[in-house]
C-alpha cells in the first residue's frame, strides 16, 4: 500500500496583516478586498445544497475530550464532555476494543458533518471523534515562507504524522487515555496544549487519506467514504476559506488546482473501492446515513459491552469478588489506639456537632498521611549539622509526590496533605453515579502534568463498594502511573471496598483508619460514619439518607 496522502482540507497561511509601509490607499484597498470577498462567500452559500434536518432528537450521546468545552454542536442539540462509564472489568481491565468508523472523502466533501449526523443518530453514550486535522506536521521555516505563498503542498503524504495517528488510535481502541495535538492553521504549528480523549464505545476518525495506509486501516472495523461532487467540494472549500481563514480566491484556486485536486485523484478516489459504504452527496444523503446508523448497530448489539455500558463493572461482581477472604497484605490499617479509637468515636455519633465532626476529622485525616508518608521509598544520606559532625539520615528517594482527590469529600484531605508535604501537587477527579444505571461515571479530572513519574496519594474519605476508587485508580493507570506508585488513602473502608481494590490492582498501596466489616443492600457501609460529605460541609442530606460516597459517586 502507498505511503499515506495527507489531507487536501489543508490550509495555507491566512493574508498578513497590514505593515508599517501599507499606506492608508492600500489598506482601504486591502479592506475593500477584504469585504469583496467575504461577499463572495455568502454568495456561495446559495450554490450549496441543503443539508437534511428532519432527522427527530436522541438521547444524550457524549463525546469525551476533557480540555474542552462541548466537542459537537449539531443542528439539534450540543453533545457535552461529561459521563465516562467504566471502561474495565472487575479485573480492573479492558473488556474489548472500542468499535473504530473511518471516513474517508475528498476535502469539503462533508466528512465531519456526517461523522457529527452519525453521532447524533447513534444513540451510543460515549463517543470519539478524531480527527485528522490534528495530526499536521509542524512546518520549518522554509515551509513557513513557502505556505505563505500558497507554495506549500499540504495534501502529499509527508504533511501528517501517520507514526502519532496510528499509535493514538490503538490505544483509543484500548481504552486508555490519549493527548491528541491542537493544530493552529494560521501559524502551520502544533500548540503547546495538547487535549485529552479516552477510549469510548465507538471512535469516528475521519480524514481524506483515511483508508491509504495499511496498518491504519487494519484498526478501522467499519469504512465509509464520503462522495461528494468536485463542483461542490469547491465551492465549500472557497467559502471555507475566504470566510473562516481569511484567504483570497486567487490563492484559494491557485492552491486547489495545484494540490488538492491532484492529490485526490492520485491518493484519495482510488480508496473509494476499499471503502464498506459509499455515501454519494455527502451530509444530504441522509437515507444513507440511516443506513450506517443500523448497520453500526447491529455491530454493536454482537457486542454486548458496546451496547450496555454500565456492565463494564457490575456492582453484583464486585460484592462477590473475594468475599469471605483474609484482608489482602496491600491493606495498612492505622493502629487502633486509645487515640484513634477515641477520634472514631466522636465523628461516628450521630449526636456530634459539625464543628466537632470537622475538628476531629481533621485530626484523623493528618495522623492517616502521617501513617501513609512512611511507605514511601527512602534512601540513605548523610547531612552535616552544625556542630560540623556527620548524621547517617534517610531522604525521599521518589522524584515528586501528588495528591489526587475524588470529589468532593476527598477534596477535605487536601489541607492536611499540604501541611505534611512541601510543594505537594494536587489533582481531582469527579465521579457521580448515574442514576439510572447505579454505576459510577468519570465527568471531570484534572492532574499535573508528568504525574507518570510521581507516587500518587489517592485521597477519599469513605469506599464503601471501591467502584469509585476503582475507576480513579485506572485513571491514573492511563496516565502511566506505575500501580505500585499509588497510595489509596481513606478515613473509613467497608471489607468489600477493600477486596474490589485489591482484586483489580494488587500493586496498589491501600490505607485506610478503620475497616467496616459490612454493606447493606443499599451499599452503605455498616456501622459506618454517615453521609461525610453532608456532615462536613454541612449540606443537606440526599433524601434516602445514604452515604454521600455511595450515591454521588459510588463508594
Amino acid at each position: 500500500m502507498a505511503a499515506p496522502p495527507a489531507r487536501a482540507d489543508a490550509d495555507p497561511s491566512p493574508t498578513s496583516p497590514p505593515t508599517a509601509r501599507d499606506t492608508p490607499g492600500r489598506q482601504a484597498e486591502k479592506s475593500e478586498t477584504a469585504c469583496e470577498d467575504r461577499s463572495n462567500a455568502e454568495s456561495l452559500d446559495r450554490l450549496l445544497p441543503p443539508v437534511g434536518t428532519g432527522r427527530s432528537p436522541r438521547k444524550r450521546t457524549t463525546s469525551q475530550c476533557k480540555s474542552e468545552p462541548p466537542l459537537l454542536r449539531t443542528s439539534k442539540r450540543t453533545i457535552y464532555t461529561a459521563g465516562r462509564p467504566p471502561w474495565y472489568n472487575e479485573h480492573g481491565t479492558q473488556s474489548k476494543e472500542a468499535f473504530a468508523i473511518g471516513l474517508g472523502g475528498g476535502s469539503a466533501s462533508g466528512k465531519t458533518t456526517v461523522a457529527r449526523m452519525i453521532i447524533e443518530a447513534l444513540d451510543v453514550p460515549w463517543v470519539v471523534l478524531l480527527s485528522m486535522d490534528s495530526f499536521y506536521k509542524v512546518l520549518t521555516e522554509q515551509q513557513q515562507e513557502q505556505a505563505a505563498h500558497n507554495n506549500f503542498n499540504f495534501d502529499h503524504p509527508d504533511a501528517f504524522d501517520f507514526d502519532l495517528i496510528i499509535s493514538t488510535l490503538k490505544k483509543l481502541k484500548q481504552g486508555k487515555s490519549v493527548k491528541v495535538p491542537i493544530y493552529d492553521f494560521t501559524t502551520h504549528s502544533r500548540k503547546k496544549d495538547w487535549k485529552t480523549l479516552y477510549g469510548a464505545n465507538v471512535i469516528i476518525f475521519e480524514g481524506i487519506m483515511a483508508f491509504a495506509d495499511k496498518t491504519l486501516l487494519e484498526l478501522l472495523d467499519m469504512k465509509i467514504f464520503v462522495d461528494t461532487d468536485s463542483d461542490i467540494r469547491l465551492v465549500r472549500r472557497l467559502r471555507r476559506d475566504i470566510s473562516e481563514r481569511g484567504r483570497d480566491i486567487e490563492g484559494v484556486i491557485k492552491q486547489y488546482n495545484k494540490f488538492v485536486k491532484p492529490s485526490f485523484d492520485q491518493y484519495i478516489q482510488p480508496t473509494m473501492r476499499l471503502a464498506d459504504i459509499v455515501v454519494p452527496r455527502g451530509s444530504g444523503n441522509t437515507v444513507a446515513i440511516d443506513l450506517i446508523v443500523q448497520h453500526v448497530h447491529s455491530q454493536l448489539e454482537e457486542t454486548p459491552f458496546l451496547s450496555v455500558p454500565h456492565r463494564f463493572v457490575p456492582r453484583a461482581a464486585l460484592a462477590s469478588a473475594h468475599q469471605c477472604h483474609p484482608l489482602p497484605r496491600t491493606l495498612s490499617v492505622l493502629k487502633s489506639t486509645p487515640q484513634v479509637r477515641g477520634m472514631h468515636t466522636i465523628i461516628r455519633d450521630k449526636e456530634t456537632s459539625r464543628d466537632e465532626f470537622i475538628f476531629y476529622s481533621k485530626r484523623l485525616m493528618r495522623l492517616l498521611i502521617e501513617h501513609a508518608l512512611s511507605f514511601l521509598p527512602f534512601q540513605d544520606c548523610v547531612v552535616q549539622t552544625p556542630q560540623g559532625q556527620d548524621y547517617a539520615g534517610k531522604c525521599y528517594a521518589g522524584k515528586q509526590i501528588t495528591g489526587v482527590s475524588i470529589l468532593r469529600a476527598g477534596e477535605t484531605m487536601e489541607p492536611a496533605l499540604r501541611a505534611v508535604c512541601k510543594d505537594v501537587r494536587i489533582g481531582t477527579i469527579l465521579i457521580q453515579t448515574n442514576q439510572l444505571t447505579g454505576e459510577p461515571e468519570l465527568h471531570y479530572l484534572r492532574l499535573p502534568k508528568d504525574i507518570s513519574d510521581d507516587h500518587v496519594i489517592l485521597m477519599d474519605c469513605t469506599v464503601s463498594t471501591g467502584a469509585a476508587a476503582m475507576m480513579a485508580v485506572r485513571v491514573l493507570l492511563d496516565h502511566d502511573v506505575p500501580e505500585d506508585k499509588i497510595f489509596l488513602l481513606s478515613l473509613l473502608m467497608a471489607e468489600m471496598g477493600v477486596h474490589s481494590v485489591a482484586y483489580a490492582f494488587p500493586r496498589v498501596r491501600i490505607i485506610t483508619t478503620a475497616v467496616d466489616k459490612r454493606v447493606n443492600d443499599l451499599f452503605r457501609i455498616i456501622p459506618g460514619i454517615g453521609n461525610f460529605g453532608d456532615r462536613y460541609f454541612g449540606t443537606d442530606a440526599v433524601p434516602d439518607g445514604s452515604d454521600e460516597e455511595e450515591v454521588a459517586y459510588t463508594g
